[in-house]
């Protein structure tokens, strides 16, 4: 079981920078694949990244490469998402998600646990 908690989002204009951090409880954080994933209102969850659980691999979404990183510190179960170069169109809620096995997945439904969002609004 592990518990995750979002922080860092908020409001920010267009072409600014924002750091998500997610807090894992559970002693096994180091055995998860972590994700973020994003939802817009009335939309289906969308994959954002994903990193491996010992941080050596990471997948992005396409349209998200060179602009976002994410990254993860498994001595603090800390996983964090870097957004850089920030457009109106990433204003979303974003959700942390760990995945109880190893191997990368874009498919919201393969990840257990979820955390409970954090908002990111990019004015332009």
């Amino acid at each position: 079981q592990v518990q995750l908690v979002e922080s860092g989002g908020g409001l920010v204009q267009a072409g600014g920078s924002l750091r998500l951090s997610c807090a894992a409880s559970g002693r096994t954080f180091s055995t998860y694949t972590m994700a973020w994933f994003r939802q817009v209102p009335g939309t289906e969850r969308e994959f954002v990244a994903t990193i491996d659980w010992i941080g050596h691999n990471t997948y992005y979404a396409d349209s998200l490469k060179g602009r976002f990183t994410i990254s993860r510190d498994n001595a603090k179960n800390t996983v964090s998402l870097q957004m850089n170069s920030l457009k109106p169109e990433d204003t979303a809620a974003y959700y942390c998600a760990a995945r109880a096995m190893r191997g990368y997945s874009n498919y919201a439904p393969d990840y257990n646990y979820w955390g409970q969002g954090t908002q990111v609004t990019v004015s332009s």
